[in-house]
């Protein structure tokens, strides 16, 4: 019986073994930096590809977004053209800076501000989505824009 224990802990170390030196592989070639990058691209993205569909042209909002923001976007104590300009210019604000690097832990803050309001008074059931973007924009305000950004080159931390 020891035997067999014997054995059967030997290779529980040589394949624990072979996975660390995988991981330290994994480690050395994916930086912080660039897993902040990517993240900063993917919620972009998302921000900005939404705030297009509330315009035309450059940042002319559209009426139809402001119909939505009377009906299926209302929100408590805030106007509806009000959340349509907020809503549709931080769309496109902070997501841009997001990917510039620029001022990069405030415009995670105001995307997850916006996520959670979003989450509360507008699509609860969508929250799946949500946790996903909120683990982007957490990611990015625990740990900043990484090395490929304006925020390092000017020393902005």
């Amino acid at each position: 019986m020891n035997v067999i224990r014997n054995r059967s802990s030997t290779a529980d170390n040589a394949l624990s073994r072979i996975w660390n030196r995988v991981a330290s592989r994994l480690d050395s070639l994916i930086s912080d930096s660039f897993l902040a990058l990517v993240a900063r691209i993917a919620i972009a993205a998302i921000f900005f590809m939404s705030g297009r569909t509330k315009v035309s042209e450059f940042l002319t909002i559209t009426p139809s977004t402001y119909e939505l923001f009377r009906t299926e976007y209302a929100l408590p104590l805030i106007s509806p053209e009000l959340a349509a300009h907020l809503a549709t210019y931080s769309e496109h604000v902070f997501p841009v800076l997001l990917v510039l690097g620029l001022f990069t832990r405030l415009s995670a803050l105001a995307l997850l501000g916006m996520t959670f309001v979003i989450e509360v008074f507008v699509y609860p059931d969508a929250w799946p989505t949500h946790l996903a973007w909120a683990g982007l924009l957490l990611l990015i305000v625990a740990r900043g824009a990484g090395a490929f950004s304006l925020d390092r080159r000017l020393g902005i931390r």
